[in-house]
């Protein structure tokens, strides 16, 4: 967008309402080609003629605003006539509104919304005309009276219109980019499965699915009739309605009716839920069709595909794909529904390899590690969320292992989806600057030792009312510098950069971590922690820690029976259970089957008590929990504070499912499944097992199944693809492009 596009806002402040931006043009010879690019301090939304311009909802999407935004091109061309009408009407979105969660309020990057915007006109004679925004564009109110993207919104479509004159914004400071990262848009649409009346008497659509989006409504009732309903996730254990898990946000749509046949849905704002309650409703009969539910997230295109012969285990893999794309909005969020919505990098990181299997993520973390660079610290620090939202309202959030690792972990994920070396060339710097700045934390050069961590967030270990696992937060600190520091080795290799020096801190890494940690070959009970938070936090052998050992490589290869064993060990100890939390549970199943234990990962998979993931499952679940036991046994909640029904990160145990069970994974040296490993862990507590992915180089599928004694495979191999052939038995083979059947 060129420079003349001046950032433009209305004189006078509404708060919270959506104002519009408006020009009338003359166009007076016929057009070949009609271009508009637009962009917003808000979201916005671009009509001409009063027909709305593209798909896509929630631009322009939510990148640091105090640095960057982006704008969004549109083809107009079939909506311009003589007379010619733009308009781009604005709410606060993330730019202006309320985020950050319950301690934060407005204005998080500015203190108003804006709009800024360029139309070009190509005529048919060849001449060209361009039309920007500036003071000659005039602002209207509008029938939306409040828009937040936590509250909700307020519609008053008999609120009279009146008419400003657009000033020029001088504050915004951002560079403006062309959109670099997924349109959002609307998906599926829900027709309601139920009709409640709960026993407080509350009038509730259930929808049978938990998901991020909006309810369209369609109505006719008297002018002045008001609609108000709120949103909720699970009902309680008596069947009522349930919002104390939302805190502060408010999900409330309250609509003003026009006396006409009206259609209701929000524009600036979304929710997540599963059931709306009717607050105020003018009808005396609730008509489930007027009712939909919308699905919102980014456009992602669907790669991965899994099913089974085990429904729960289905419903499952059903739940991962929701939660993905429940969170998927722009950002990879922790949830859709409380006063949070964050793109923490902790969540981002543990699930971003299954995330690359069921949908394309490739340009969503493009724009979205672009922003983690932006917000990284001068010093290398990499905050809890991005965008940094908690930061540009002058609060300085904590900075962990395992979130900040996001730096390092997700660009290499990423390349080994899709093999494109340019997504290590933008995040190299970062996850230099990453490992540089852990190694200046704390009193050793080769240990991440205090510190302010997240541990093991919500792991089971040190009671189930606890946030924090019993693992060391410094043993986890200490493991994830190594990590980081490995992989920030192979990415600077694959880019023919001299990685020699970070080969010799790794190494030293290693040694030290091996030193102060562990002790004939397994860590120690207790480990002196600088900072703990009780004294309980202090456990080296725990089930993350072991686990943490044995999948970064800190251990020897002569000392890996013995610590696999003792991992086993726990889990029989806790009754064939898990107690890890989210820096644990990702990596547990592949420890277990790399280790010679895949009876024991099945067996885990499979079990239903608390904590487990099918428990979630056997309690109604339609996405994944935040909480292993969100709702306890007694139909009671864990928390009204943390206790998200809609929170992917637990959903990470797909890639095992998918890279284990179903035997499908990409090889280092050749990435974006140009190689791969096809090792299938066929077991009857699945009855059959199918998978398959859409790679850069075709589908690539792998399906077992069993026919008395014997295990069926079938095989389907693109060109261009080389894959290494893992059976069961022994039998190794390459193979190529076909189709391939064995038995065994």
């Amino acid at each position: 967008m060129k420079k003349q596009a001046k950032w433009i806002k209305s004189p006078v402040d509404e708060g919270s309402a959506v104002q519009s931006f408006r020009k009338t043009l003359a166009v007076s010879k016929p057009v070949k080609r009609a271009t508009l690019m637009a962009s917003a301090m808000g979201v916005y939304v671009p009509t001409v003629n009063g027909q709305r311009v593209g798909e896509s909802v929630l631009m322009p999407g939510w990148t640091h605003y105090g640095k960057r935004v982006q704008y969004q091109k549109y083809d107009v061309t079939r909506l311009i006539s003589p007379t010619t009408v733009l308009e781009l009407s604005v709410g606060t979105g993330w730019a202006a509104g309320s985020m950050g969660g319950m301690r934060y309020d407005l204005h998080n990057y500015v203190d108003h919304t804006s709009v800024a915007a360029q139309l070009t006109l190509v005529y048919t004679d060849g001449t060209t005309e361009e039309y920007f925004t500036d003071e000659s564009w005039d602002v209207y109110s509008s029938p939306v009276r409040y828009a937040d993207i936590y509250h909700g919104e307020t519609v008053d479509l008999t609120h009279p219109v009146s008419l400003l004159g657009a000033a020029v914004e001088t504050a915004v400071k951002a560079r403006m980019i062309a959109q670099v990262g997924e349109d959002i848009t609307e998906q599926e649409r829900l027709a309601p499965v139920e009709i409640i009346r709960t026993p407080r008497g509350e009038t509730v659509v259930d929808f049978g699915q938990n998901m991020t989006g909006y309810v369209e409504l369609r109505i006719s009732a008297n002018q002045g009739d008001r609609i108000v309903f709120t949103h909720a996730e699970v009902l309680d254990r008596e069947g009522n309605f349930y919002t104390d898990n939302y805190r502060t946000a408010k999900n409330c749509m309250t609509y003003v009716c026009s006396g006409g046949e009206d259609v209701f849905k929000p524009q600036y704002s979304f929710q997540g839920f599963r059931y709306i309650r009717l607050d105020e409703f003018p009808l005396d009969k609730v008509d489930p069709d007027h009712f939909r539910a919308v699905a919102v997230n980014s456009d992602l295109k669907r790669t991965g595909y899994f099913r089974c012969g085990n429904e729960k285990i289905n419903q499952l893999y059903h739940n991962v794909v929701w939660g993905q794309k429940s969170n998927y909005l722009d950002v990879p969020t922790d949830c859709p529904q409380r006063d949070e919505r964050l793109g923490w990098t902790g969540d981002a990181q543990v699930f971003c390899r299954t995330a690359a299997i069921n949908f394309d993520v490739e340009r969503f973390f493009k724009k979205w590690l672009g922003d983690l660079a932006l917000d990284q610290y001068p010093n290398g620090a990499v905050p809890g969320v991005i965008p940094d939202v908690l930061r540009s309202k002058g609060h300085i959030h904590r900075i962990s292992a395992a979130w900040g690792d996001a730096a390092c972990i997700v660009p290499w994920e990423i390349y080994l989806a899709y093999g494109d070396k340019s997504i290590l060339r933008q995040s190299f710097p970062a996850m230099k600057k990453w490992v540089d700045f852990i190694r200046g934390e704390g009193p050793e050069e080769f240990l991440w030792l205090g510190g302010n961590h997240y541990g093991d967030w919500l792991a089971m270990d040190s009671g189930e009312d606890s946030y924090f696992g019993a693992t060391s937060p410094d043993l986890i600190a200490s493991a994830f510098f190594a990590r980081s520091t490995e992989l920030l080795i192979r990415s600077g290799e694959v880019l023919g950069k001299d990685m020699s020096a970070y080969r010799s801190l790794y190494e030293s890494l290693r040694r030290a971590f091996r030193s102060y940690f562990m002790e004939g070959g397994m860590p120690k009970e207790r480990i002196p922690c600088l900072k703990e938070r009780d004294e309980s936090l202090s456990m080296g052998v725990t089930q993350t820690g072991l686990t943490l050992i044995l999948h970064f490589g800190l251990c020897e290869e002569e000392e890996r029976p013995a610590l696999a064993a003792r991992l086993v060990e726990l889990i029989r100890e806790n009754g064939m259970r898990m107690t890890t939390g989210f820096v644990g549970t990702p990596y547990l199943l592949h420890v277990l089957t790399a280790n010679g234990y895949c009876d024991v990962a099945y067996e885990l998979l499979m079990q239903e008590r608390n904590p487990s993931w099918l428990y979630s499952v056997c309690h109604g679940a339609t996405t994944m929990w935040e909480h292993w036991n969100g709702i306890k046994e007694d139909g009671s909640f864990w928390s009204d504070k943390m206790n998200s029904f809609n929170h992917y990160a637990y959903g990470a145990v797909f890639d095992w499912i998918f890279n284990r069970a179903v035997g499908i994974s990409p090889v280092e040296e050749a990435p974006g499944y140009r190689e791969v490993l096809l090792e299938p862990h066929p077991n009857r507590c699945l009855g059959f097992a199918e998978g398959s992915i859409l790679s850069r180089c075709g589908v690539i599928r792998s399906h077992w199944y069993y026919k008395g004694d014997k295990v069926f495979y079938e095989l389907e191999i693109p060109k261009g693809v080389t894959a290494h052939l893992h059976l069961p038995s022994g039998h190794t083979e390459t193979l190529r492009s076909g189709c391939y059947h064995f038995a065994e």
